[in-house]
């Protein structure tokens, strides 16, 4: 990572770090509160961590049913990279080349991955009101 890399690491709101193409190198880990077998890998995230860019990876088996339905308090994009993954309230499979835009509160899932998944997950928080 180059200097200019690790600096913005640290930056502002909103302000991803600059990065020509590279290989990532940070490490897969399970992120807060996820279900087991739940792994993610950060690209790329501003100072306060609410606009990220993740690689996130569900090992085969993947059941997130005891966290029921979700909602977040951002927004999430999510593009299905490969693998699949069945959503149990809406009874349908999404695979390689699904994407979703779920404002916040949104809810959706529990989900579960009989073959496992790997997804890419951008968040960003909502616009502020009042302006």
């Amino acid at each position: 990572m180059s200097e200019a890399g690790r600096t913005a690491m640290g930056g502002t709101a909103g302000a991803k770090p600059e990065y020509e193409f590279h290989l990532p190198s940070a490490p897969w880990q399970r992120p807060p509160g996820a279900a087991a077998g739940v792994s993610e890998q950060i690209l790329a995230t501003d100072g306060s961590g609410t606009h990220t860019t993740a690689l996130v990876r569900w090992e085969p088996g993947t059941d997130t049913s005891p966290s029921g339905v979700v909602r977040h308090d951002g927004w999430e994009e999510v593009y299905l990279l490969e693998g699949s993954m069945r959503d149990l309230t809406l009874g349908e499979t999404f695979s390689r080349g699904f994407y979703a835009c779920r404002p916040p509160g949104m809810p959706h899932g529990p989900w579960v991955s009989e073959e496992g998944v790997t997804m890419l997950v951008i968040t960003y928080p909502k616009a502020p009101t009042g302006r």
